[in-house]
């Protein structure tokens, strides 16, 4: 008899061998499905038997809880995927979210910090401690090469290319791209790397290149911490994130008078291979591009 967890468990299977999806993707999955899995429990339905109407009050109970629209529509875009591979793996027979409404979401603009802005954060970073060196790294690196906080994490120094002026960045999907790094970039991670080389290094992560005090890979909570941290006492009143400092990179070098194609490739937007990249647009352009409109650059 196949019991609940063993569908949520084929469910967890089928997002990662069929859909190809990433760990913290598929994590994001299962903790809105958590969610109509509560919903379930309390209402004791079982899975088959789950109406269009029972959807509906699920949804509204998110909204008496104050999630916001946002929130409500990614657990629905969850539950549609979720009764979706039912009917395709002949759990159910029809599928009850076909009419279950999307909320309409408006467009909200991302935080974007001024060039001002991320130089008064930088400047009241303690230059004098190893934490502060590998924290004003990880800062230029994010918004010299406009990176995904999960990019960064995972650098190695194989992925390092510093004479060529590039960096090999894996992003969404497992896909590389090869991105421009700035020579301000460069020169932080350089002296970060007088710290690193006094640490000792915990058995596996010797060539991942941003590491914890433990000496392990750092962590993507670590980092918002720490910018979280240093914007406040910068007096920055905006909300920030690692992911800030991507949309600042973006909006920096656009302002600048860079190619939209180019940026959208440094960002890896498109679902391309390295390989395809650089059949469209020489690397040495993309270079060139980051030296001539990215402020990082700019004598």
């Amino acid at each position: 008899m196949t019991t609940k967890d063993d569908v949520i468990k084929k469910y967890k299977n089928y997002l990662l061998l069929e859909r190809s999806l990433s760990p913290n993707s598929i994590d994001a999955y299962m903790t809105d499905l958590s969610k109509l899995s509560g919903f379930l429990q309390n209402e004791e339905l079982k899975i088959e038997d789950v109406k269009l109407d029972h959807l509906q009050q699920f949804i509204a109970q998110l909204y008496d809880l104050g999630i916001n629209a946002r929130s409500v529509a990614r657990i629905i875009s969850g539950t549609k995927s979720f009764f979706n591979f039912l009917v395709l793996d002949g759990y159910i027979q029809t599928d009850p979210t076909e009419l279950l409404e999307t909320p309409k979401i408006g467009l909200k603009l991302p935080t974007v910090l001024s060039l001002e802005e991320i130089d008064n954060l930088l400047s009241i970073i303690d230059l004098s401690t190893k934490e502060g060196q590998r924290n004003r790294a990880i800062i230029e690196t994010l918004y010299g090469c406009g990176l995904r906080i999960s990019e960064l994490t995972n650098l190695r120094f194989s992925d390092l290319f510093f004479e060529e002026g590039f960096i090999k960045v894996e992003g969404k999907g497992s896909k590389q791209r090869l991105v421009p790094i700035s020579h301000t970039a460069v020169n932080e991670i350089k002296k970060y790397l007088f710290y690193r080389n006094e640490m000792t290094i915990k058995k596996g992560f010797e060539n991942v290149l941003f590491l914890s005090n433990r000496g392990t890979m750092i962590s993507r909570i670590m980092v918002f911490h720490f910018i979280k941290q240093y914007a406040e006492e910068a007096g920055i009143k905006k909300t920030i994130s690692p992911h800030t400092f991507r949309h600042s990179f973006a909006t920096h070098l656009l302002e600048g008078g860079a190619n939209i194609r180019a940026i959208q490739l440094m960002l890896g937007h498109e679902k391309i291979t390295t390989t395809e990249i650089y059949t469209h647009m020489d690397r040495e352009y993309l270079r060139q591009e980051i030296i001539e409109h990215h402020p990082r650059n700019k004598k």
